[in-house]
């Protein structure tokens, strides 16, 4: 096991009933004025908006409303919600979502001590100040509710690029499974996919760091047996709240501790893939993506896709492991080729140069263009 430091200072209330605690949550991080920031409105319909604004004024709490956030979030609305937070003069950021609303949330609270957001993504501009941030989440898919990363699309010249600084762990994180339930199947499907896709990062990765290792395990069988369970009943609680403390033990640095790297290039593809399509959700690209992926890389660090396959599905070689993953993933609803997604031949290598132009792309294997290229034709 690798040297490490373990730091995670997001605090989460997590169980059913707990969205009525986030004003008195508030209001002990010292806060008066919040940004409320929101999706397309289907908080207003699970009941969640009314729940949040009642407890915030029960607590004294003033709330600035702002909605509109969507998958794959950009830069313009971001660059918007910065200003109005500048002239509320809030002292705090309510992300009411899932992880495009949270990562939005991030930035308006880096982006308000910052005179160009952009140039953060761009490493031009360290990140060292921000406003608090507050999270109540409405579903289990990024983890971004106890990590310090962000995801923004800048759409004039489709990068989607990502920022990370320890000023933007959120504070505290209220996750109340419950109000899951109501969530489209298609929702689940695409957070359950992309946490899986988080934990092999890392995972895939490794090599003698059994604590880790062992826990990454326990963590991908158990999103693959809850969601399971959840296409047998949607509101299944138990399989709920399970997979839902599974989805932000995968982002927490739990799951990577002791291991020295990660490889993220299946997901730099795939947001390659989404700034061109924003149509296209995260974990529905990724059930996609993540088995060519894989196949392309299998070589590069053998005997760990052979623990993988071995452990997680219990399969004889790699090439059975992946087969079962990708079962799982067609059992689950989700799409099995790029035209699922609407993409088509000739972007192959729109694609694999917009997925370079962050800088060098892997770890297991440092991916050329060529290699993007060739490693989507088997999907499309």
């Amino acid at each position: 096991m690798h040297s490490f430091e373990f730091y995670n200072p997001t605090r989460v209330i997590f169980g059913r009933g707990t969205v009525q605690q986030v004003g008195p949550a508030v209001a002990r991080e010292g806060a008066h004025k919040v940004l409320l920031i929101a999706g397309g409105g289907s908080i207003r319909e699970n009941g969640v908006y009314q729940a949040v604004t009642q407890s915030l004024s029960v607590s004294g709490i003033n709330a600035v409303e702002a909605w509109g956030v969507r998958p794959n979030p950009e830069l313009a609305l971001a660059q918007q919600l910065v200003q109005i937070a500048r002239e509320q003069q809030v002292d705090g950021v309510l992300a009411v979502g899932g992880g495009s609303v949270i990562d939005t949330a991030k930035c308006v609270a880096a982006g308000v001590y910052v005179d160009n957001l952009w140039s953060c993504f761009e490493k031009r501009c360290p990140i060292d100040k921000a406003l608090p941030v507050f999270v109540v989440l409405t579903i289990s898919a990024s983890g971004s509710e106890m990590d310090s990363w962000a995801v923004l699309t800048e759409s004039e010249q489709h990068r989607k690029w990502s920022i990370s600084s320890p000023v933007l762990y959120p504070r505290f994180a209220i996750v109340d499974p419950s109000v899951q339930t109501s969530l489209p199947w298609r929702q689940t499907v695409n957070g359950a996919i992309g946490v899986l896709s988080h934990i092999m990062a890392t995972y895939l990765v490794g090599s003698f760091e059994e604590t880790t290792l062992a826990l990454d395990e326990g963590l991908m069988r158990t999103v693959i047996k809850m969601v399971d369970q959840l296409q047998a009943d949607h509101a299944d609680y138990g399989a709920r709240a399970n997979l839902a403390w599974a989805a932000t033990l995968a982002m927490n640095g739990l799951s990577a501790a002791g291991i020295e790297d990660s490889d993220w290039s299946a997901r730099s593809i795939e947001s390659a893939m989404s700034a061109l399509h924003p149509e296209v959700a995260h974990g529905a690209g990724m059930a996609v993506i993540l088995p060519a992926w894989m196949t392309y890389q299998r070589e590069n660090n053998p005997g760990q896709f052979q623990r993988w396959a071995r452990t997680v599905w219990g399969a004889g070689t790699v090439e059975e492991g992946i087969t079962a993953m990708k079962t799982a993933f067609q059992r689950w609803g989700a799409p099995s080729t790029l035209g699922d997604l609407g993409i088509a031949a000739g972007e192959l290598r729109d694609i694999a140069f917009n997925a370079l132009s962050e800088g060098p792309l892997g770890k297991l294997r440092i991916l050329t263009a060529r290699d993007v290229v060739e490693l989507l034709k088997p999907v499309l």
